[in-house]
């Protein structure tokens, strides 16, 4: 039987290592507590002000960058030196900074003709990102050939399993991640130790690896991370939360690299968990991946790994490092590869038969950066540093060692899905220990279809979600023709997700509603529901059979109109894409007009204005018919919140000023201001006299829109609406169905919500009304959501609860609070709308906002 991580971890407490000079405890077990711990993103909301100055727009596509199909290697190129910054977190323990990267891999591109430097794209806050291929020498007839090979893998893979012959002439591609979170810095250092070792080596082994082999090293994924010396990038994001979502330039770049190359095994490398934590996984197993493939070479190499890891000799009692662990062989559950948000759980989508999380040993961030004496931290970084490149010598020499089998399981991962198999049973006893908690399937539909026409919520929700499906390298088709599927006749124009592809698991994870997975497991390491489906705003259909023929698209048709004519336009509210438009209108000073039925009314003097609008946007205006409202301007917002939030709210065109307690109690201008969003940093009671009296102030006349904990708890203290909040259980999360009214921030809303740590509102006085309840039956679609263990906080406690209210206070302030994750992550692409017509209900009511001439 597995040991759970936490007993794991408390064993390791109870070695006997106090009197010795370098052991050290271990960190904390990567449990969640899911009864008391922080609420999420709370930690974030720091970074969030801290970054306020230099947030901006992320980079839209990287620079520098193709994987060129006919250019041999070496591809080298003289990279750009960035200014020296002395504060560079790195310096402190010893590594590299960022500024001295470039260099480095400048000289060894002059050193040797078997390393190829490139810019795959910009972080956030501007810093290049660097690819660094490895490999031995080749002409572009070569190259070439290695490109067709690829797409024979992928596109024609089961001529490509007969032909015996194509693993002799195939470059096995290796990835290898570093620094993904900023604050766990030695991946890079071990990658760049271990780019130096294959560039110079004699060794006849190095040479028969690099004539095999394409070693793909992103040298650090998240530079503002490592210069900065926190665990997020420039905008506050964790990127390793982000890839089926990808909102940040960083992994926008670490995505197109993993559909160019192509990798059949990939390791990301992380810390700090004592000893050596090396994936595979507990259950629960993402269900879309072909896993009788994946775990025989996962753990194969995760084996090999904790053996090059032991033979360093590195002891408790002479270095404070424990013995790695496998999480796999070694816990019951805790650490799982079920969400594909991690890079290791989302490469196997892109044919990585193979993949890996590791944490190495011994803590170097967080107060032991700030409180260590340097000489302790730079050796704590140098044993790192060697356990680290130790792990990429082992998947090298793994990739070497089962070169052919690797290829030959990648081409099995995409001719299962060009057939359309249905997904596989795994064997029990597959690998040692692999028993029935660990078998997860999934059913494929034939198709997925996004009607449409009359059939969608929004056109513009399905354009951007075929956009991002295209972008994920999962093939997508539009019929020319009206068809008939499930019973439904669609129309021209609908798209077509056929699931006879090759890439058919990153189209069900993303499209299928998902699986309550609660009964399975108790405890879960992230999220465990999320649909794009569901969550994004467009109307998806599985179909369980196809009869129609869908031409390949590159990118959705244009959608927006304006109609012709003269008199008011309408603008009706249901898409973040109409969000931007509005807010784009307003900026200009355009006289709307907000009716409570999430209607903007946009006056004829600025029809051009729309059609620029709905050019650059895709949204649709109609003729505006008699609805009546009030004077909207454009709604500036001071924000208590998250990084992720803040990053939303500024995507969609508000303009946000953070504040938090601090900032209020330091004198704050509410002049300003029309709604205050309060989700995280913000504590009423703790503001001073002066702080409190002006915020108070502001209530007479301001909106306040609210979420979570934080939020809940602000309204109590400040006295707006009369609600009792009711949290459920801290690590609940997933899709819930919801039931919305038809009131000024319900209405339009979808019958889906995400939830983290959800709460819902009782004892709702009589100026509450219920905008958003979760629905009587379920309500979690998906995810993982069980009660505490005094059994309440479930989700049978919170159906038919209120999930989202609003009111006015008795000053006349419009309220909404938010028990569920509008925002999260900014995923929920579909919710943003909702969080919208709160903002601009609030704002409209109170008379805080005054329409522009």
């Amino acid at each position: 039987m597995r040991l759970s991580i936490a007993l794991l971890s408390i064993a390791v407490l109870l070695t006997p290592t106090a009197a010795t000079a370098h052991a050290v405890e271990p960190p904390p077990p990567a449990v969640r507590d899911f009864g008391n711990g922080p609420e999420r993103n709370e930690e974030a909301a720091g970074v969030s002000e801290q970054t306020a100055e230099t947030l901006r727009a992320p980079t839209e596509e990287p620079y520098g960058y193709s994987h060129e199909r006919d250019r041999g290697y070496p591809r080298q190129n003289q990279l750009p030196i960035p200014a020296e910054n002395p504060a560079d977190a790195s310096i402190k323990l010893g590594l590299v900074p960022y500024h001295g990267i470039a260099p480095r891999l400048n000289d060894l591109q002059r050193r040797s003709k078997r390393v190829s430097a490139e810019i795959i794209g910009r972080s956030y806050q501007g810093r290049d990102l660097y690819l660094v291929t490895v490999t031995a020498p080749e002409s572009r007839d070569e190259a070439r050939e290695q490109s067709r090979i690829r797409d024979r893998v992928q596109h024609d893979a089961a001529a490509a399993a007969r032909d015996r012959g194509l693993p002799r002439k195939y470059k096995a591609p290796l990835f290898i991640n570093n620094n993904i979170h900023g604050n766990e810095w030695e991946g890079t250092d071990a990658a760049l130790r271990v780019i130096e070792e294959l560039a110079t080596s004699t060794d006849p082994e190095v040479a028969d690896l690099l004539s095999r082999t394409r070693l793909y090293f992103n040298v650090t994924a998240n530079p503002d991370g490592r210069v900065n010396g926190v665990r997020v990038n420039g905008a506050g994001f964790d990127l390793n939360r982000d890839f089926v979502t990808a909102s940040q330039p960083e992994v926008r770049a670490m995505r197109q690299v993993m559909i160019d190359t192509q990798p059949v095994t990939m390791i990301d490398l992380h810390g700090y968990v004592n000893g050596t934590l090396i994936e595979p996984t507990t259950p629960p197993h993402g269900a879309n991946y072909e896993y009788d493939l994946f775990i025989k070479n996962t753990y194969a190499n995760g084996l090999g790994m904790e053996a090059a890891i032991k033979a360093l000799g590195h002891t408790p009692e002479a270095d404070g490092v424990y013995p790695p662990q496998i999480p796999f062989r070694d816990s019951d559950e805790g650490w799982d590869d079920w969400p594909p948000i991690f890079t290791p759980q989302y490469a196997p989508f892109h044919g990585a038969v193979a993949a890996h999380t590791v944490e190495i040993p011994l803590r170097v961030n967080g107060s032991d950066y700030t409180n260590l004496p340097v000489d302790e931290l730079r050796r704590r970084s140098g044993i790192n540093t060697a356990i680290a490149a130790a792990a990429i010598r082992a998947t090298y020499g793994f990739v070497r060692a089962r070169h052919d089998q690797l290829i030959a399981d990648q081409i099995e991962v995409f001719r299962r899905g060009t057939a359309g198999e249905p997904s596989r049973t795994v064997p029990l006893g597959i690998v040692p220990g692999f028993g029935p908690e660990d078998v997860y399937n999934t059913t494929f539909p034939r198709a997925y279809v996004i009607p449409a026409g009359g059939g969608q919520r929004s056109a513009t929700a399905a354009a951007r979600l075929v956009d991002h499906l295209i972008a994920n390298d999962v093939e997508v088709g539009q019929a020319k023709r009206s068809f008939q599927a499930g019973g439904r006749t669609y129309p021209a124009g609908s798209y077509v997700v056929d699931m006879r592809q090759p890439k058919r698991g990153l189209a069900n994870v993303m499209l299928e509603a998902g699986t309550d997975i609660s009964p399975r497991v108790d405890a879960m390491y992230d999220i465990s529901g999320w649909s794009h489906a569901l969550l994004w705003g467009a109307t998806v259909d599985g179909v369980t059979s196809l009869q129609t023929q869908a031409e390949p698209v590159k990118a959705a048709a244009p959608t927006g109109s304006v109609p012709r004519g003269q008199g008011p336009l309408a603008l009706k509210v249901i898409d973040a894409k109409e969000v931007m438009a509005l807010n784009a209108l307003l900026a200009q000073g355009v006289a709307v007009t907000w009716s409570n039925n999430g209607t903007a009314l946009i006056p004829t003097t600025a029809r051009q204005a729309a059609r620029t609008m709905s050019d650059r946007y895709g949204v649709t205006f109609t003729q505006a018919g008699s609805a009546t409202g009030t004077p909207l301007s454009q709604v500036r917002i001071a924000a208590a919140t998250s990084a992720d939030e803040l990053f939303t709210l500024r995507e969609l065109g508000f303009p946000v000023t953070p504040v938090s307690t601090a900032t209020l109690n330091a004198g704050f201008d509410w002049s300003a201001t029309d709604v205050l969003f309060v989700s995280s940093g913000l504590s009423y009671p703790a503001l001073n006299p002066a702080a409190k009296a002006a915020l108070d102030a502001f209530l007479a006349s301001g909106g306040v829109v609210t979420r979570g904990g934080t939020g809940a708890a602000f309204n109590t203290a400040a006295g707006l609406l009369t609600a009792t909040s009711v949290a459920g259980r801290g690590d609940a999360n997933g899709v819930a169905r919801v039931v919305s009214s038809t009131g000024p921030v319900g209405g339009g809303s979808p019958g889906y919500s995400f939830v983290y740590s959800p709460r819902w509102f009782t004892g709702l006085g009589p100026e509450v009304t219920v905008e958003q309840a979760y629905a009587a039956e379920g309500p979690l679609v998906s995810g993982h959501w069980r009660p505490n263990p005094d059994g309440t906080g479930g989700q049978d406690a919170a159906r038919g609860q209120a999930a989202v209210v609003s009111g006015r206070d008795e000053r006349g302030a419009a309220v909404v609070l938010f028990g569920t994750e509008p925002m999260f992550r900014n995923h929920p692409k579909g919710l943003f709308p909702q969080v919208a017509r709160a903002l601009y209900w609030s704002a409209s009511v109170t008379g805080a906002a005054v329409t522009t001439p």
